[in-house]
């Protein structure tokens, strides 16, 4: 049985998450899908400049996962580049810091794990759920969420 896979820590989330190539039909587009973890080892890795020890280490994972996850992200774009080939960012296998949800109807306190069940009560399956406390991170993850 393979291990489970281990949840990669984001900062960042894009506000812009689809990227279209120009002059070509929309009929003809084919997309690419850029994972949340791996956009953010981009980010770390080629506009912070971190070094790849730093990058696992902001991410909470090896640097051997760390550079799975960027060769990865990398092929992905050369692709998209090379064929025109629109790019879609989003899902993934990721976890943030800082961002605490509570369920408004239950009461229930949890953290987010990923994007699917941030909206949703794990314990009670409300949509009455905001966010618990704000601090800079969550705000980039919880924006437009009122807080509970």
């Amino acid at each position: 049985m393979p291990r489970p896979t281990k949840f990669r820590r984001v900062e960042f989330f894009p506000k812009d998450t689809y990227f279209v190539p120009l002059n070509k039909p929309k009929c003809e587009i084919e997309e690419v899908n850029l994972k949340i973890e791996e956009l953010e080892a981009i980010r770390l890795k080629d506009i912070e400049g971190l070094n790849q020890e730093e990058c696992a280490e902001k991410m909470h994972i090896s640097r051997q996962t760390f550079q799975n996850v960027i060769d990865n992200a990398r092929k992905v774009i050369a692709i998209a580049l090379t064929q025109g080939k629109a790019i879609k960012i989003g899902g993934g296998h990721y976890t943030t810091r800082n961002c605490e949800l509570k369920c408004g109807n239950c009461g229930k306190i949890y953290e987010v794990k990923q994007e699917d069940d941030h909206f949703i009560c794990p314990e009670c399956n409300s949509e009455k759920v905001g966010c618990r406390k704000r601090s800079e991170t969550c705000e980039k993850w919880c924006r437009g969420i009122k807080n509970v």
